[in-house]
């Protein structure tokens, strides 16, 4: 089977500090993970280089459970990112109910507030 790979939202963020730029991009993925189960991948691109954070069913399971432990509904994935205190990314799991999200907050020097966006995943427990 072939991993269909669907482009769900493409945004950017201006630092006017130094004029960098940070780059994000949101993929529905039909196979992600050590059991090829549909998710999200989200690319960053900083400068020249990549990183990605995944959301599948294997991995937001463990997540999940650890947002249950500490009776939150919101859990920070490990892949997130600080550079200075005040630049920053970071990845989430939301739990709204049944229903899971990713949360992506890019924050930015010049800016005040950071940059919030959730994605609905495409599984739930």
């Amino acid at each position: 089977m072939v991993n269909k790979i669907e482009k769900l939202d493409e945004w950017e963020v201006r630092d006017l500090e130094d004029d960098s730029m940070i780059r994000i991009e949101v993929e529905a993925c039909s196979e992600l993970g050590n059991k090829n189960k549909p998710g999200i991948r989200i690319k960053y691109i900083i400068g020249g280089g990549m990183s990605y954070c995944i959301y599948e069913p294997w991995t937001a399971e463990k997540l999940h459970y650890e947002a249950k432990k500490a009776g939150g509904t919101l859990v920070r994935k490990d892949k997130s990112w600080e550079k200075h205190e005040d630049t920053w990314l970071r990845n989430s799991l939301v739990i709204d109910g049944e229903r899971l999200k990713a949360r992506v907050e890019v924050k930015v020097r010049s800016s005040d507030e950071p940059v919030v966006k959730e994605y609905d995943l495409p599984f739930n427990f």
